[in-house]
């Protein structure tokens, strides 16, 4: 009997965080109220303070959770069949369709960044958080490591290089919510990030890009690689 309450917490703690995914994600973090979470949980809001001190503690433990289906599939796109630079470009084409189409999972990291909108972040949720971003950015230096092993890339630190390209490439992506600065580049942000990431590959290739790679990078996946 003593295991109950415990199993009643644990499904209660579910409703809230599936509820307040559905609110952060359609309202994002400003607009979006513990009102209509407990509403949509079926539970009292003060149910969601026993379980979370803060919205921006439950906003956090929402986008950690989504973070792992992100990261898997960001790891998918990594098949090593393929050369150093088209797996680097097979990454910034996962990156950009999903910052496009889904926002609010890449907010994970905007919440590090905006403290002062959403309060400041105690360490054990500032971890996690960066804990993922940590996992992210493995990913793009184990490519480049390999680049440099395969002689496709010039030597190089791999993992101070693969947080150049990430914060070059998210530069360009935050635009997306800037029109003004879109517009004085006078081109499409598909165009823009494409040649940003061609930018990064002539800078670590070891010989001439177009004697290695195909095509300038597509925005577009293909089904094999989503």
């Amino acid at each position: 009997m003593a295991r109950v309450p415990a199993k009643r917490s644990e499904r209660s703690r579910k409703r809230i965080l599936d509820s307040a995914r559905e609110v952060f994600f359609e309202q994002g973090f400003e607009r979006a109220n513990l009102d209509e979470v407990a509403r949509r949980a079926g539970l009292a809001k003060g149910t969601i303070y026993r379980h979370f001190d803060s919205k921006a503690e439950l906003y956090v433990e929402v986008l950690v959770q989504n973070s792992g289906v992100f990261l898997e599939r960001m790891r998918r796109v990594v098949d090593p069949k393929h050369s150093a630079h088209e797996q680097l470009r097979r990454l910034a084409r996962f990156y950009f369709d999903r910052y496009t189409s889904q926002l609010e999972y890449f907010r994970i990291f905007w919440a590090i960044d905006n403290q002062q909108l959403i309060g400041e972040l105690p360490a054990n949720l500032v971890a996690p958080v960066t804990e993922v971003w940590k996992r992210a950015l493995c990913l793009l230096a184990e490519v480049i490591e390999r680049g440099v092993a395969a002689r496709e890339f010039a030597p190089c630190d791999p993992w101070l290089t693969a947080n150049v390209v990430w914060v070059g490439a998210n530069a360009v992506l935050q635009t997306l919510e800037v029109p003004a600065r879109r517009e004085l580049w006078e081109r499409d942000v598909a165009r823009v990030y494409g040649e940003t990431i061609d930018l990064y590959l002539r800078g670590l290739t070891a010989q001439p890009l177009a004697a290695l790679t195909s095509p300038r990078t597509s925005m577009t996946l293909t089904e094999a690689e989503k």
